[in-house]
């Protein structure tokens, strides 16, 4: 049975070290987590397989690694100095904060209060002071999205690759909200990882792209391995859009604490090019530098037929690596009776999975076979299929447990029999059946832990 049940989750992530509390040790920073040995590979495995589909396996997207740390005037033109907030209400009575949604019919959730503060805006925003002298005069922000540094890239990628619209801009990186109320394991968290891609199309092609994305953002995370049936499309009625959409569809995805947003997808139209464009016109008027109107500063591009110059339209995919990384533990976790005994295991994608094979010598005190399996670790390592262990625990039992609910799709066994012919034992994961293979068939075998190309005539691009 797959896991409801956000304890089960926990418990796994802290016992095989995906996931822990971050500052622990002093009692833990609320909002905040680091990701284990096991945790870093999913993250990682999650992050390129996102990267092979926006970047490696497209002809019409570039990417981009950008500062973390940002200009007040970018935040300011962008709308998040003025709008980037959440409505505050504090309770008189326990002294406990919470964000206005979170309060049913103006009562504490946390002590049952109606003595609550009127709400107030709340900047989610982290700022930090540049320089030697921390007087105020001089400050910048923790980015909380990773997509204005994308916008004022534009020109830089644009003039650098030649590139013609429709084209994308393809960032993965950390963002920092001040949340009010951090909280659902790593659902909601302070500090975080974001795979956006800024998609720039013409303005009469936008609506077609953004369905476009939209099936496309879908289908991905079901290669991923999320199930159909877990995955509900939402469409945010236009009094709830932010205030730079055109329309947004959201990717919601049955958690244990119930359906909510894994990725949303956003027309953006041309509120950041636009916005930006105007900071630039008005600087450049002040230096009384603008005397050409269409000047290259402007984040623009030239239709190559009427000559016309046009803010491109913009069509933004979003996902939280955290939230993704959540989604796939859960999809994947499964309990089982075998033999009397429970069995946990991570049904992961061979690609997601952060080991894609144990190699484990029948006996740890023989030289002769933990040497073999030390030489078979190293040649498939050097496969580039990912991560590959030695486990020399000379427990074949508790090995096979081990990374069952690590998600380890194949565990290698060298004896004595391996020693005389070269082959070995090869147990699956989900079926915890066992072959007997040579080498070349143990190569075959493992070549399925990459993921094959997309198959792209599943998804027309727009004319």
């Amino acid at each position: 049975m797959a896991s409801n049940s956000m304890e089960d989750l926990v418990a796994l992530c802290k016992r095989r070290g995906f996931i822990f509390q971050s500052d622990e040790i002093y009692g833990g920073q609320k909002g905040l987590y680091s990701f284990g040995p096991m945790g870093v590979e999913l993250k990682n495995n999650l992050k390129q397989a996102w990267w092979k589909a926006m970047v490696w396996q497209r002809d019409d997207v570039e990417g981009l690694d950008a500062s973390l740390l940002t200009s007040p005037n970018v935040l300011k033109y962008s709308g998040h100095e003025d709008t980037f907030t959440d409505p505050l209400s504090d309770c008189k009575d326990c002294k406990s904060r919470w964000r206005e949604d979170q309060l049913t019919d103006g009562i504490c959730p946390n002590c049952g209060s109606k003595n609550l503060t009127e709400a107030r805006p709340f900047n989610l925003m982290f700022k930090t002071s540049i320089g030697p002298v921390d007087d105020g005069s001089s400050y910048a922000y923790l980015r909380p999205e990773t997509a204005q540094q994308i916008f004022t890239n534009f020109k830089n990628v644009l003039d650098s690759t030649n590139r013609a619209v429709p084209f994308g801009v393809a960032q993965m990186g950390k963002s920092f909200r001040n949340e009010i109320t951090p909280g659902k394991f790593i659902f909601r968290v302070r500090e975080f990882e974001q795979m956006e891609l800024e998609f720039f199309c013409k303005p009469d092609t936008d609506e077609e792209w953004f369905k476009y994305w939209v099936q496309s953002r879908i289908d991905w995370w079901l290669e991923q391995g999320i199930k159909k049936e877990n995955l509900e499309v939402f469409e945010a009625p236009q009094d709830d859009l932010s205030h730079y959409s055109k329309a947004t569809t959201d990717l919601l995805y049955k958690f244990p604490h119930g359906f909510e947003e894994l990725e949303g997808i956003a027309n953006r139209q041309d509120f950041d090019l636009g916005s930006h464009t105007k900071n630039q016109s008005e600087f450049n008027i002040k230096a009384k530098v603008m005397e050409n109107k269409d000047s290259t500063t402007k984040l623009a591009v030239q239709d190559l037929d009427t000559k016309e110059w046009y803010i491109p339209f913009c069509i933004e995919p979003s996902a939280g690596v955290e939230r993704g990384v959540f989604a796939l533990l859960n999809e994947a976790y499964n309990e089982e009776e075998v033999e009397g005994k429970t069995r946990v295991v991570l049904s992961l994608k061979p690609h997601l999975s952060p080991i894609k094979a144990a190699v484990i010598p029948l006996k740890r005190n023989n030289e002769d076979l933990v040497n073999h399996a030390k030489d078979l670790k190293n040649k498939l390592q050097m496969l580039g299929m990912g991560r590959v262990i030695l486990e020399n625990s000379g427990n074949i039992g508790k090995s096979y447990r081990r990374h069952d609910e690590v998600g380890t799709p194949i565990c290698i066994t060298v004896d004595f029999e391996t020693l005389e012919n070269q082959t070995v034992t090869v147990r699956d994961r989900d079926t915890m059946e066992q072959k007997r293979l040579g080498p070349e068939e143990l190569i075959n075998s493992l070549l399925y832990t990459s993921p094959s190309p997309r198959d792209k005539s599943q998804y027309p691009i727009p004319a």
